[in-house]
């Protein structure tokens, strides 16, 4: 009896430990499911030591309140989750379902938190939704998603699971990522109806605001999509009893499937300590929807969106956003954003020094100090009359990012910049061009021409292989030699300029393609 006893106090020492309740632990387990489980599991800390002894020499703040301040949050199911915060590290989880190869802006403010939470000794656990992506979350959705096949699910989690980790490895070792098909493809439909859903009340489920917006519009719900919260509930159960994995966080809108989670583990393991947290969703001041560009979504891979178009977003955020973003976006001291705030009003203020704070910070979180070094570099390198040197690869490297055209090199060499001006689009006419030219507003390689007769000569192509033209600062021009030349340009906006604040939105941009020939240019437009 006494060895029983024993054994009972140790696996209870041993439950605390990843899932600190405030009360009394009963040892009902959840209903068994198969077990046979090999989780693909990215892990970077051993919790039960190294955490321990990184929060006891970490400051010890409640992370929930800087989360308050910073106005990242929106709801809490308990107000003791302040104090489970501040009283020992927790697990903390936040779903992301692989609905496209990459993360976007939208998902953000959930890497944002997570990395709180990690920054303040706690443990960050993604769980990437193998599984529930095949059904489809309804929040905040007026049609059912289309369903994805396992290879385009596999190919999204992957891309998915690479974002993650490099955002949150370069911020914290205290994280792990888990994918929830591992265990989904063990549940049997009878057993998991049988030991979960008879827990589940369908007037509570009814109830869900998600639930409830559906079934009001023409499109109603299905009924897969309306046991999805079901689904996302087992998911906080599982993390809660195997992985001590006690909060779980979401926009505003997975209120509904998130409390799905902290109910079913009330009632099935008979227990308190679990918690949810909700953060409000990115909203511009006049209340549109923050996070699409003209061209659509702010993508957080960088072979979808390129750190330079990243940085450049950023860029665009008008003056009464930007405080508040810094505040959402970023993790600079409240007192050095309210010194930037304060500089804004100051004369002799540079427009847009703030925004380009903003971007750095954003920049560099997501895409890393090299992926903002790139930003930065092509950003310069766009800016007529900048007196940084311009390289072929630089250049190049933001070739995809504006429109271009293809002509032949010899057709370039030799011709009068007025001529290509116009041949490449850049400007509608000669006189346009001859007039801008005496206006000083046409650059080549960032510098600006004052002659009327200048020539393409073979020394003005960078390295052998590029030119940049700019009419003003809205066009740009880039030539290179050996398979082809681009020239590109942009109508109306600068997309280079650091203090523009206008989109980066080129679908109305000039966009020719030549068959390329031997020896061409192509012109980025």
């Amino acid at each position: 009896m006494a060895s029983a006893a024993t054994a009972m106090s140790s696996a209870s020492r041993t439950l605390l430990l990843f899932s600190p309740f405030k009360t009394s632990l009963s040892f009902r387990k959840i209903p068994k499911l198969p077990s046979s489980i090999n989780t693909a599991c990215f892990c970077c800390c051993s919790y039960s030591t190294q955490l321990q002894s990184q929060f006891q020499t970490s400051r010890r703040r409640d992370v929930v309140e800087i989360l308050q301040q910073r106005g990242l949050l929106e709801s809490i199911t308990s107000s003791t989750i302040h104090d489970a915060v501040s009283s020992g590290p927790v697990k903390v989880y936040c779903g992301f379902d692989p609905t496209a190869e990459s993360l976007h802006l939208g998902n953000l403010l959930g890497l944002i938190v997570l990395s709180w939470f990690q920054r303040c000794g706690h443990h960050a656990v993604a769980l990437i939704g193998g599984a529930t992506a095949r059904i489809g979350d309804p929040s905040g959705k007026s049609l059912e998603r289309p369903e994805l096949d396992i290879d385009t699910l596999r190919k999204n989690s992957d891309g998915i699971r690479d974002t993650i980790y490099k955002i949150l490895l370069s911020n914290s070792e205290n994280f792990s990522i888990l994918n929830n098909y591992d265990w989904w493809k063990e549940v049997r439909l009878l057993d998991f109806l049988r030991n979960v859903g008879r827990y589940a009340r369908v007037g509570t489920m009814m109830a869900k605001e998600s639930v409830k917006k559906r079934l009001e519009s023409e499109q109603g719900m299905s009924y897969t999509e309306f046991t999805y919260q079901l689904l996302q509930g087992y998911d906080f159960l599982r993390l809660f009893e195997k992985e001590g994995v006690s909060v779980q966080i979401g926009g505003n809108d997975q209120w509904g499937n998130i409390t799905a989670g902290t109910e079913l583990i009330r009632k099935i393991l008979q227990v308190e300590g679990a918690f949810g947290l909700t953060f409000p969703l990115l909203l511009k001041s006049d209340g549109t929807k923050f996070g699409k560009s003209e061209e659509g979504a702010v993508w957080l891979s960088p072979s979808m969106l390129s750190p330079y178009k990243f940085y450049q977003y950023f860029f665009s955020v008008p003056d009464a956003d930007v405080v508040r973003f810094l505040k959402i976006l970023t993790f600079l001291e409240l007192e050095e954003i309210g010194e930037l705030e304060r500089e804004m009003g100051r004369p002799g203020y540079v427009p847009n020094s703030v925004q380009r704070r903003l971007a750095e910070e954003v920049t560099r979180f997501v895409h890393g100090e090299e992926g903002l070094s790139e930003a930065v570099k092509a950003t310069q390198a766009l800016r007529p009359g900048a007196e940084a040197k311009l390289d072929w690869q630089t250049i190049e490297g933001i070739a995809e990012d504006v429109p271009s055209c293809s002509l032949a090199y010899n057709e370039v060499l030799n011709l009068s910049l007025v001529d290509l001006s116009v041949s490449a689009g850049l400007l509608e006419s000669k006189s346009a061009a001859r007039r801008l030219l005496k206006q000083g507003g046409l650059y080549l390689n960032n510098s600006r021409v004052d002659g009327e007769n200048k020539r393409i000569e073979a020394e003005d192509i960078v390295d052998g292989k590029v030119i940049l033209l700019s009419a003003g600062k809205k066009n740009k021009l880039c030539c290179d030699e050996g398979t082809e030349i681009q020239l590109c340009c942009k109508e109306g906006t600068d997309i280079s300029d650091p203090f523009s604040r206008h989109p980066i939105n080129q679908s109305s941009s000039f966009h020719h393609h030549h068959p390329p020939q031997s020896s061409s240019i192509r012109v980025l437009l």
